[in-house]
């Protein structure tokens, strides 16, 4: 055991494999799938964690695979393979290991044997969809890192009949509270009544980040589904059904060195948001949204134009092609 601080930050290779020259303690919980590295500190700044019999005032310790490590009393075993899950969260349950208020969480959910799995992000109480499980700490922290996160999507139903212009500052970033949004992908599927369906792509997930936004330019979010984040999608996974993702797709998305979904090398390592679609030109002459094979309803002056479903685009530089139909991500 080694208790000075490591200064240097991790490479990204010692967040693959089990290192036998050292590690700090958190990030050796967090790979056993203990807790993530914060809540790790957590528990050794409690006085929860032991190595090789002395218990641990500070995260500042570096162990190997020689020392024998305990929490609460009961030793660590060495780190197992990274473990990805894909769950479809019901609405009414809270992304977490207990609730003060005596809610439901998804542990009540999940089968037994994989209670111990951390999500990576958080779903709110009211919302549901995707949600990505892991046994490993650093998997977790990999995919949640700001500078690295995929693209998360999202099918959004609000009250309200929206506007281009009305839209427009979520596309270019809106601050709320004084809390700032990156530039979310818009796109309106349907109107059905007084409420309208859309697609939203977000890459950061601030707390009730979707909710809030869309409430600042005035329309209030009824229900909101969770669709993809980076590369994995819902696609027909049964409401509370949870499947495991291969080790070969795993590998494939998230290989050392790899460009998350959404995102593109600038230079020197650095990542940075792909650009987002283009606006439509000012000016345009708008049309209500209106759902296929409905008769329309009226709307007001400038009403969003909504994306016709079916149209087969052409290229320059080539013939006509199909588009893929559209997969739902939840019961309409």
């Amino acid at each position: 055991m080694n208790t000075t601080p490591d200064s240097r930050p991790p490479s990204p290779d010692s967040e693959a494999a089990p290192s036998t020259e050292g590690e700090r303690i958190a990030k050796r919980l967090a790979r056993a799938g203990i807790a993530s590295r914060r809540e790790a500190e957590r528990l050794i700044m409690e006085g929860r964690v032991t190595v090789n019999g002395e218990r641990l005032a500070s995260p500042a310790c570096v162990v190997t695979l020689k020392d024998l490590v305990t929490v609460d009393g009961v030793a660590v075993g060495a780190p197992e393979p990274a473990q990805l899950w894909r769950f479809h969260k019901p609405r009414g349950v809270v992304t977490s290991t207990k609730d003060e208020a005596g809610r439901p969480t998804i542990y009540d959910v999940l089968p037994p044997n994989l209670r111990r799995l951390m999500p990576v992000g958080r779903l709110d109480l009211s919302s549901e969809g995707l949600l990505l499980l892991t046994n490993d700490g650093e998997l977790k922290r990999r995919l949640e890192l700001p500078a690295t996160a995929s693209l998360r999507r999202y099918r959004v139903r609000a009250h309200g009949v929206p506007t281009e212009r009305q839209l427009r500052p979520l596309m270019q970033g809106i601050e709320v509270e004084g809390v700032r949004y990156q530039p979310m992908i818009v796109e309106a599927e349907r109107q059905t009544g007084a409420n309208v369906w859309l697609n939203i792509g977000i890459r950061e997930g601030k707390n009730r980040e979707i909710r809030r936004a869309l409430e600042a330019v005035g329309l209030m979010v009824n229900r909101l589904i969770r669709i993809g984040y980076g590369p994995f999608t819902l696609d027909d996974l049964p409401e509370g059904a949870v499947e495991r993702i291969s080790s070969g797709l795993l590998k494939k998305h998230f290989s050392i060195g790899g460009v998350p979904e959404g995102w593109a090398r600038a230079g020197g390592g650095v990542l940075k948001p792909r650009p987002l679609p283009a606006l439509p030109k000012p000016g345009a002459a708008p049309s209500p949204i209106h759902s296929p094979g409905a008769p329309a309803r009226s709307a007001p002056a400038g009403a969003l134009k909504s994306k016709p479903k079916g149209r087969t685009p052409t290229r320059r530089d080539g013939p006509p092609q199909s588009q893929p139909p559209r997969r739902p991500g939840g019961r309409a």
